[in-house]
């Protein structure tokens, strides 16, 4: 589940930091919820969006949901999202 988050995260923050700025993971705090006995799919999001002037801290979070859709699993990963030079 940690994979699925980090890819998840990892594939949104690319699609929404501008092309003017860089990223890499900074941290990551996970819970675990209840066992996962089913597929399952993650949602991602970072809310709110930042304006993505300074160098921040962005934290996105993921929920991954089995196919009864109960929540098993929960992340924050910490983005450093910094300007490119």
């Amino acid at each position: 589940m940690c994979n699925l988050a980090e890819i998840g995260a990892g594939t949104m923050t690319d699609a929404t930091v501008p092309s003017h700025m860089r990223w890499i993971p900074k941290g990551m705090t996970v819970e675990y919820l209840a066992k996962a006995r089913t597929d399952l799919v993650a949602d991602v999001k970072i809310d709110p969006l930042p304006s993505f002037q300074d160098a921040a801290d962005i934290p996105v979070e993921v929920a991954v949901s089995d196919m009864n859709d109960q929540v098993v699993f929960r992340a924050i990963i910490t983005m450093w999202v910094t300007p490119k030079r």
